[in-house]
């Protein structure tokens, strides 16, 4: 999958305006999730990928008077995702130190598994953490555009895998009918993550 454009630099303008709520929610909206699944994939429970995700955000916020494009510098993904991962790696070692003294050897085990893992596999994670937050909410974008016969087909070909013919029995669709309906449906979502990030340096 080729990496998607960076993130669109009038939302990094935006930020710098601490008043523009609207640029923080669309912020929140699209790396939010991103930030708290590279948490839990890394094995934090619940609360504590909420409360680093939280924290990575406050020092977002806290730079963003700050924030500019320079693509000389590398992208504002890829700087989130070093903040990120340093907060992760952090929180681990922290936690690594409390239980030193319990005799765990899982902990200990997990923690250099993390430690010793390939970074170039960890910004492989984030992006296509980030390709599908995007991908999902350009769905959820233009969902009511479609029948419902066209999306079922759509999600059920492209998401749960299964055949055109199965589908296409189990919709009482031709199958033909199927991969127009899935064709018409990722044309359309290609369309809207490029209007998401149309304006991308």
């Amino acid at each position: 999958m080729q990496e998607s454009p960076a993130t669109r630099a009038s939302l990094l303008v935006r930020l710098r305006d601490g008043s523009d709520a609207g640029a923080w929610q669309e912020f929140v909206r699209l790396y939010a999730p991103v930030i708290y699944g590279f948490a839990r994939k890394r094995g934090l429970q619940d609360a504590d990928a909420a409360d680093l995700m939280q924290e990575v955000l406050r020092s977002v916020a806290a730079a963003a008077y700050r924030l500019e494009y320079d693509a000389t510098r590398g992208t504002f993904r890829g700087w989130l995702f070093t903040v990120t991962r340093n907060k992760v790696f952090n929180f681990l070692d922290s936690r690594r130190r409390r239980v030193l003294g319990s005799g765990d050897s899982r902990v200990q085990e997990r923690l250099e598994q993390q430690a010793s893992a390939d970074g170039h596999v960890l910004a492989s994670a984030w992006e296509a953490d980030y390709q599908r937050t995007v991908a999902a909410q350009a769905m959820e974008r233009v969902q009511g555009e479609f029948q419902p016969a066209t999306r079922k087909a759509f999600l059920q070909t492209a998401v749960d895998g299964k055949s055109a013919p199965q589908v296409a029995s189990g919709l009482g669709l031709s199958v033909g009918a199927v991969y127009v309906a899935k064709s018409r449906v990722i044309a359309r979502l290609r369309q809207e993550v490029e209007r998401m990030q149309g304006d991308d340096p």
